[in-house]
């Protein structure tokens, strides 16, 4: 095996064991990684359809823990959101969004860290369902990272750490292949990736089992913590791509 097999093995395997345990965060981990040794046009669909068949196994698994109310209305807003996130893509500037996303992941995860009363709703709010769900269109369609308002609006939410698995699974997976027939129109999805998402299949499996094994381990303020950490890190990471493109 070559070694750029196994770089792309190794990346996805990481990546599916993230998005697994927490039920995000593997984007800005994987496509980074892979275009390292791949072409962005193949990283990009490979990552998709690595999202899928996360989220087909997860939402087989564990459907009973999905909020599927939440996931519905998550995605409806995320659909007009969409339109206005590609046209920021073309006319705006992404360095300016970067940074005000970067701004608002930092503050809310500092004030979930350390303050005395994280923000909480007792029962799903349209407001914010319709809220979190477009900003989630416009930064999926401007910058494909959708995960951010959804993580918020679970953390809000309370939810356990296999509803919030679950429910975001729910979510992804018609985002996903949605996008995913996107790349096919646009004629990037190609025999390349096809061979790399095949060759990845076994290593994706055993990541996604182990990442429910942990998942499971993850209770109540713990697993919060873990949430809050990983936007902070988006956060970080947003923020050095502003600074320093």
């Amino acid at each position: 095996m070559d070694a750029l097999t196994l770089h792309v093995l190794f990346v996805v395997f990481l990546a599916t064991l993230i998005r697994s345990t927490f039920g995000f965060g593997e984007a800005l981990f994987a496509v980074p990684l892979l275009v390292l040794r791949i072409p962005l046009p193949i990283a990009a669909p490979l990552a998709v359809l690595v999202s899928i068949t996360i989220a087909v196994i997860v939402v087989a698994q564990d459907w009973q823990h999905i909020h599927v109310r939440s996931a519905g209305w998550l995605l409806g807003a995320t659909m007009l959101g969409i339109p206005l996130g590609l046209l920021l893509l073309k006319t705006g500037n992404p360095r300016i969004a970067k940074a005000g996303l970067a701004a608002v992941l930092l503050a809310f995860s500092a004030y979930s860290l350390f303050g005395r009363t994280p923000p909480k709703l007792k029962s799903d709010s349209r407001r914010w369902l319709l809220g979190c769900g477009f900003c989630a269109g416009v930064l999926g369609g401007a910058y494909g990272m959708n995960g951010p308002p959804l993580v918020i609006y679970g953390a809000m939410r309370r939810w356990t750490a296999q509803q919030f698995r679950a429910t975001l699974q729910g979510y992804f997976l018609p985002a996903s292949i949605l996008g995913m027939a996107s790349y096919w129109l646009a004629g990037l999805w190609v025999p390349v990736v096809t061979h790399y998402y095949l060759i990845s299949l076994p290593v994706m499996l055993p990541a996604v089992w182990l990442g429910r094994v942990l998942n499971r381990r993850l209770h109540g303020e713990i697993f919060l913590k873990y949430v809050y950490v990983g936007l902070a890190v988006i956060g970080g990471v947003l923020l050095m791509q502003a600074l320093h493109p």
